[in-house]
């Protein structure tokens, strides 16, 4: 019998996440800035896929922007990454700042969920 390939894995990491949107478009329109890609599955929900990880966007009258764990992506220039948050229509809650390991950013996107972005110290 051959083992499942999470079988092995303990760690139980990040395998996927789900957000709960106002608007799909607009999320898409906001996520699709950061090169993230998309499949829709009907109109109440969509799977993203940000290079690195998959999740998905479920369409719901009950988003909850406040709370929970807080969504580190990852980026290679970290201010280009801020100027297309900025340009997605985001809204900068930490402006850059060091961190051991690197440097990083917060915003929150079109629904007010905080992600952060950080990147190596260059």
């Amino acid at each position: 019998m051959q083992e499942s390939p999470h079988a092995a894995n303990s760690g139980n990491p990040i395998n996927y996440i789900e957000f709960n949107v106002a608007s799909i478009p607009s999320s898409k329109a906001f996520y699709a800035q950061l090169g993230w890609t998309f499949t829709d599955f009907g109109s109440a929900y969509c799977e993203f896929d940000s290079g690195q990880l998959k999740g998905g966007f479920s369409q719901s009258d009950d988003v909850q922007p406040h709370g929970g764990a807080l969504v580190i992506l990852y980026s290679a220039n970290l201010q280009e990454s801020l100027q297309a948050v900025q340009r997605a229509g985001g809204t900068i809650t930490q402006e850059i700042f060091r961190f051991p390991g690197g440097r990083r950013f917060h915003f929150k996107d079109v629904d007010g969920y905080e992600l952060g972005i950080w990147s190596e110290d260059s």
